[in-house]
């Protein structure tokens, strides 16, 4: 297991990379996280929800995803609530307060257990990963994620701290000395992560850590930006340049408050045709010649904020400009004449005008529609692949013609034309023949063709490698037999 110092320290990476050397050294394994909060998530092939980071590591140990592989999902729809997913379904929708402190959450933790084990009577071994810090000991008590979790699996866990934040010898040796006697029991190394320079310059440092806290320094894995992993929490879009460039294909992505699914779009950022940014700024939206409004968790409360920010206009602008909009999922809706909310799925507004540039509907339903798909986009005859998760229906107030026909004959979207038009279908983006009709009206460059699915294989054979020569091996194994 792979806890960690705080949040965003690397864990869901590393999680990952673990699963790819078991695939190659002969063994079974399989993710696991007991409880995850994310609006990036992912659909089986059973039509059950679970995180995005969960699946990205089944494709790491080359293995469908399912839902045991993360039973408790939240989905933040505001500041103070958020939707309950349980074994891949939605259980409602929760306040922080209701969900951490009404109970000991005995009953959840229990699920979470027939979880793991029933994925542990599958798959060997099962590579776990924690959530946010394992020192909060105001929620220690009621924690289902980490160490609770770790003791139940007997798990060889491991901290992870990243360097790169700063105070890492504060905040290694303050997480262990937190600890009790039963958590400290599980702990076999520390790893820390995102060290920039010869990491031979650290052993100094690695001594005075394993005196401090009596455990090994079992790894300083480097910092890295040629490898490419999906990346779990959306703070990684804060990294994303906000800028259009000269001389490529700008495309902005609408950074809503509750953007869902940014994995959307790491297809198209890596065609080396295009610059694709995040950004909430019009005069950034006007710069840019394809314009995006992505998923959104809360629908609604997102087209407030982008009808009384100047987003709005921006996006209207650009249209009449002749430049491409596109809309999936929560994004579509928006497009749309209007979004209805009768039985208050996402809050109290009933009703919301959209941006009308599609004649189109959405009522909020609270039945959510979780499915994998294959799928014909426009005319094109190759089949492409994406999923649905949405909460909406949405129906046409005139003709028009469908984005894509779907295997089991149902059509999705609405075509505008070439340079309007929106989708439920998140991945869509991840196919060759959607991305070359994005493009086509603004550059005549060619690329090779890019299998998508080969170049993330390619991604966990290098962070494998790199985990291989920067971690003591021979003693995680040697964990494993204990």
């Amino acid at each position: 297991m792979f806890v960690g110092t705080g949040s965003d320290v690397g864990k869901s990476v590393i999680t990952a990379g673990f699963c790819r050397i078991f695939r190659q050294d002969g063994y079974q394994p399989a993710p696991f996280k007991a409880q995850n909060m994310s609006l990036n998530s992912f659909v089986t092939a059973d039509g059950l929800e679970l995180g995005r980071a969960q699946a990205v590591q089944a494709e790491a140990a080359q293995i469908p995803c399912e839902s045991d592989m993360n039973p408790v999902l939240l989905k933040p729809t505001s500041d103070r609530s958020s939707q309950v997913v349980l074994n891949g379904k939605p259980a409602g929708n929760q306040s922080a307060y209701a969900y951490f402190m009404a109970n000991d959450r005995r009953e959840l933790f229990s699920a979470v257990k027939e979880a793991f084990d029933r994925l542990a009577g599958k798959y060997s071994p099962i590579v776990m990963e924690g959530a946010g810090s394992i020192s909060e000991l105001n929620l220690k008590h009621r924690d289902i994620t980490n160490l609770r979790m770790a003791a139940h699996a007997r798990a060889a866990t491991y901290l992870v701290a990243d360097i790169d934040k700063g105070g890492v010898f504060g905040s290694v040796y303050g997480t262990i000395a937190l600890l009790t006697e039963e958590e400290r029991a599980c702990m076999r190394g520390i790893i820390i992560n995102k060290f920039r320079g010869d990491g031979r310059l650290f052993e100094d440092g690695k001594r005075m850590l394993e005196d401090l806290t009596g455990l090994p320094v079992v790894g300083i894995l480097p910092y890295f930006r040629d490898i490419h992993i999906e990346q779990e929490d959306s703070v990684s879009l804060e990294l994303k340049h906000r800028s259009a460039v000269e001389g490529k294909v700008n495309v902005a992505v609408i950074l809503l408050r509750r953007l869902s699914n940014f994995t959307d779009f790491d297809r198209l950022e890596k065609d080396p045709r295009v610059n694709l940014y995040y950004t909430n700024e019009p005069s950034e939206i006007a710069k840019a010649s394809v314009v995006i409004i992505p998923g959104s968790k809360n629908t609604i409360a997102d087209m407030l904020v982008v009808r009384n920010s100047g987003i709005a206009k921006a996006i209207y602008d650009a249209h009449k400009a002749g430049k491409t909009v596109i809309g999936i999922c929560g994004g579509y809706q928006m497009l749309g004449e209007a979004i209805l909310d009768p039985d208050h799925v996402e809050g109290e507004i009933e009703a919301l005008p959209g941006l009308g540039l599609l004649p189109v509907r959405t009522v909020l339903r609270p039945d959510k529609t979780t499915l994998q798909c294959t799928f014909r986009f426009r005319e094109a005859e190759k089949m492409c692949s994406g999923y649905e998760i949405h909460m909406g229906e949405t129906t046409a107030s005139s003709a028009g013609t469908p984005v894509a026909t779907l295997s089991d004959g149902r059509l999705d979207g609405f075509y505008r034309d070439a340079r309007t038009w929106g989708t439920y279908l998140h991945g869509i983006l991840d196919n060759e023949v959607v991305i070359e009709s994005i493009l086509e009206p603004y550059t005549t460059e060619k690329t090779s063709p890019f299998d998508y699915r080969q170049f993330k294989e390619q991604q966990y054979d290098k962070l494998a490698d790199l985990l291989r020569a920067n971690m003591d091996m021979d003693l995680i194994y040697k964990s494993l037999e204990e």
